[in-house]
C-alpha cells in the first residue's frame, strides 16, 4: 500500500468517525442555555444594550469636581456597573468641559451622555425678591448655618426638588440613581437595584435618614400643611405623618432620607400631585429666602405620598457620604463589604429616623412592627 493510499484510508476513516458519531447539528447554538441574572438575559446588560429597566445613574456636577467625580465612578463600576453597564446622565449648569468629558467617559464601557441645565431651571423665578433674598442670606450667616451665604446651592437644592426629571436627557429614563463626586461603596452589589424596584413596585429607596437642621427649615412643614389644606388627596399615606412629626402634624420633627444617594421612579417626581406640591412650595419662596433641601421636599412628599412598601431602606448597600456611613450589619454581608457595620448611622440617634420609618405599620399589617425591625437592625456584636 502506498503512502498516498494510506493516507487517503485515514481521512476517509475520520470523516466517517466525524459524521457517524458526533453528527453535525447546524442549530447547535440555539440549543445552549441563556445565561441569565436576576431572572433576565445577562446579554441585555452588555455595553450599549437596552436594559430591562430604563433607568441611569444621573449626576449633577461641576467641573472643578473632576476628580472626586471620577473616584466616585470608579467606586460605583468595580462594586456594581462593571456587571450591569447601565448609562450616566451628567448635568452642569454650564457646559462641560471637553477634559471632563473624556475623562469620565473613560471610566466606564456604558454609555454616557451631557447635558446643560437650562437657564429658567437655574436662576431666580419672577417672584422672588432677591434684595430680601440676600437679607436672609446674611441673617442666615450671623446664626451660622451651613452653606448661608451660597446663592449656587440653593439653586442646586431648587433643581433638585423639582427639575432634574424634566431635564430632556431622562425623557426616556424611568428610574435614576443619584451618584455625588467623592462617595463610596464598600459593598459588592451583585443584583440590579432598578429591577428589584421595578419589580416589587418600589418608588423610592435610600441608605441614611437624618433628622434636618430646623435653622434651615422654619417655615417649610407650615408651607407643606397649607398646602394639604388645599390638596387633601394629597396624601395617601396617613402613617407617613408619625414618622414625620412627634406631636400629631403640628410640627417637623426633622426626619428625611438623606438624597445624595436615592435611587427612585421618575414617574413619581412626574406625577401632577407632586409637580403641584413642588408648585406650591416653590411659590412660596422658601428655597431662596431660606435654605429649604431637596432632601426634606423628596421625603415629606414620598412619606405623605407613597404606602411604606413603595419605601425601600437598601441596608444591604454599603454607602459613605462624609460623615456618614450605611453599613450592613449581617454576617453574610462582611463577607462582601469592607466597612464597619457598628460605625453605621442606624446606629446614632441623628440618624434614627431609618429605625422610625421600619416601625410605621405595614400598609396590609397594622400590628406592632418592633420585633422585625429589631431583627434587621441586630448589632453586629
Amino acid at each position: 500500500m502506498s503512502v498516498k493510499f494510506a493516507a487517503l484510508h485515514l481521512l476517509l476513516g475520520l470523516l466517517l468517525v466525524r459524521f457517524v458519531y458526533w453528527p453535525c447539528d447546524t442549530h447547535a447554538d440555539s440549543k445552549q442555555p441563556v445565561t441569565t441574572r436576576d431572572g433576565v438575559d445577562a446579554s441585555s446588560y452588555l455595553p450599549g444594550t437596552p436594559k430591562p429597566v430604563r433607568a441611569a445613574f444621573v449626576v449633577l456636577v461641576r467641573n472643578s469636581e473632576l476628580a472626586g467625580m471620577k473616584r466616585a465612578m470608579r467606586q460605583i463600576e468595580d462594586r456594581f456597573n462593571r456587571k450591569f453597564n447601565y448609562p450616566y446622565v451628567f448635568l452642569n449648569d454650564v457646559a462641560f468641559t471637553e477634559e471632563f468629558k473624556l475623562e469620565t467617559t473613560a471610566m466606564t464601557k456604558a454609555n454616557v451622555t451631557f447635558g446643560e441645565i437650562p437657564q429658567k431651571h437655574w436662576s431666580y423665578p419672577a417672584w422672588i425678591n432677591q434684595t430680601y433674598a440676600g437679607e436672609c442670606r446674611k441673617e442666615m450667616q450671623r446664626q451660622g448655618v451651613f452653606y448661608a451665604l451660597s446663592e449656587s446651592y440653593r439653586h442646586m437644592c431648587r433643581f433638585n426638588s423639582g427639575f432634574f426629571f424634566r431635564h430632556p436627557l431622562l425623557d426616556e429614563i424611568d428610574y435614576y440613581w443619584r451618584i455625588e463626586p467623592d462617595v463610596e461603596y464598600s459593598c459588592d452589589i451583585d443584583y440590579d437595584p432598578f429591577l428589584y424596584m421595578h419589580r416589587n413596585d418600589i418608588k423610592y429607596g435610600y441608605t441614611i435618614a437624618l433628622h434636618e437642621y430646623p435653622e434651615t427649615i422654619p417655615t417649610l412643614w407650615k408651607t407643606v400643611k397649607e398646602f394639604v389644606a388645599l390638596n387633601p388627596g394629597f396624601v395617601r399615606h396617613p402613617a407617613g405623618y408619625s414618622w414625620l412629626s412627634e406631636d400629631g402634624g403640628e410640627t417637623y420633627n426633622g426626619c428625611h432620607f438623606w438624597s445624595n444617594f436615592e435611587i427612585g421612579s421618575l414617574a413619581f417626581f412626574r406625577s401632577p400631585e407632586y409637580l403641584a406640591y413642588f408648585d406650591h412650595l416653590d411659590r412660596a419662596g422658601g428655597f431662596f429666602y431660606e435654605r429649604w433641601g431637596d432632601a426634606p421636599v423628596h421625603a415629606i412628599a414620598a412619606a405623605l405620598m407613597l404606602r411604606k412598601e413603595e419605601v425601600h431602606w437598601f441596608e444591604d448597600i454599603g454607602y459613605y457620604h462624609n460623615p456618614w456611613t450605611n453599613c450592613p450589619q449581617s454576617a453574610e454581608s462582611r463577607l462582601r463589604c469592607h466597612c464597619d457595620p457598628s460605625k453605621s448611622a442606624v446606629h446614632h440617634y441623628w440618624a434614627s429616623c431609618t429605625k422610625d420609618w421600619l416601625l410605621l405599620p405595614d400598609s396590609d399589617a397594622p400590628e406592632n412592627n418592633s420585633q422585625r425591625v429589631s431583627q434587621t437592625l441586630q448589632n453586629s456584636s
